[in-house]
C-alpha cells in the first residue's frame, strides 16, 4: 500500500471505529426504529391500502424505508462526528496532517456512508425475513443506493463543518431533512395526494431518490428513471466538489 492509502484507510477506520463502540446506539437504534415503521406502517395502513402500484402496501413501502436508513445514518453520523473533532480540536491536528483535504474529506465521507449502508443492509435482511421483497433492477439499485449514501454522507460532512452548535445539527435534521423523507414518498404514492400537494412534491429532490430505489426493488416508477439517476449523479459532483472547497480554506475548521 502507498503511504496515500495508508492514510486514507487510518482516516476511515477510525470513523468507523468510532460508531462500531456503541453499536446499541448507531445500529441497533435505527433498526429498532425501522422495524417498528414496517410494523406499525404494515399492520396500520395496510389494511386500509391494500395495493400500491400493484403491490402490497408494505412492500411498496420498504424501499424508502431502505433509503431513509441509509440517508439519516450516514448524515447524523458525519455531522456530528464533524462537530465533535471541532468542539475537541482533533480536526485541526488532521488539517496539519500529510493527509491531503481530499484523503480526509473522503474517509470522513466514507465513515457515515458505511453507517448508513450497514443499517441499510440490515433494514434490507429484517425486511426480507418478513415479507418476499423483490429487486427487479439490481443494476440500477446498487448504483443509486450508493449515490445515495454518498450524497448524504457529503451533505453531513457540509453541515457539520458549517455548524456552531450541536442544536444546528440538529435543526437540520429535524426540520429539513425528515420532513423531506418523509414528504418525499416513503409511505405513500405520489398519485394519492390531491392539489396542490402532489405538484408541491415533485419540488422535493428526495422524492426522485425515493422513486429511483423504488425503482430498482419493484422495477415501477413514478418518474424518469435515466433523468433522476443523472441529477443525483450531478447533484454528488457538486457537492463535493463544494465541500472539498471548504476543507482546502479550512472553513470554520481552524481557529
Amino acid at each position: 500500500m502507498t503511504a496515500a492509502q495508508i492514510r486514507f484507510f487510518s482516516l476511515w477506520r477510525r470513523e468507523v471505529s468510532r460508531f462500531m463502540k456503541i453499536k446499541r446506539q448507531t445500529l441497533g437504534a435505527p433498526l429498532l426504529e425501522t422495524f417498528l415503521y414496517i410494523s406499525v406502517f404494515g399492520a396500520a395502513l395496510g389494511t386500509r391500502i391494500k395495493e400500491l402500484q400493484g403491490f402490497e402496501y408494505i412492500i411498496f413501502v420498504i424501499p424508502g424505508l431502505i433509503m431513509m436508513a441509509w440517508a439519516i445514518n450516514a448524515f447524523s453520523n458525519n455531522a456530528s462526528s464533524i462537530l465533535q473533532q471541532k468542539f475537541q480540536g482533533a480536526i485541526q491536528d488532521q488539517l496539519s496532517s500529510p493527509a491531503s483535504p481530499a484523503e480526509l474529506l473522503l474517509a470522513m465521507a466514507l465513515g457515515g456512508f458505511a453507517r448508513g449502508g450497514i443499517v441499510a443492509l440490515l433494514t434490507f435482511g429484517a425486511s426480507a425475513l418478513l415479507v418476499d421483497l423483490p429487486v427487479a433492477e439490481p443494476l440500477v439499485l446498487i448504483p443509486s443506493l450508493i449515490l445515495v449514501g454518498f450524497f448524504f454522507s457529503l451533505l453531513g460532512v457540509l453541515v457539520g463543518v458549517r455548524a456552531e452548535q450541536f442544536d444546528d445539527v440538529a435543526l437540520a435534521q429535524t426540520f429539513v431533512l425528515q420532513p423531506l423523507i418523509f414528504l418525499g414518498g416513503v409511505f405513500y404514492s405520489v398519485d394519492l395526494l390531491p392539489e396542490p400537494y402532489s405538484t408541491l412534491t415533485l419540488f422535493n429532490p428526495i422524492y426522485y431518490m425515493i422513486d429511483l430505489v423504488r425503482f430498482g426493488f419493484l422495477g415501477v416508477s413514478e418518474t424518469n428513471v435515466f433523468a433522476a439517476f443523472a441529477a443525483l449523479l450531478a447533484a454528488n459532483v457538486i457537492l463535493f466538489a463544494v465541500t472539498l472547497g471548504l476543507f482546502r480554506r479550512g472553513y470554520k475548521l481552524r481557529d
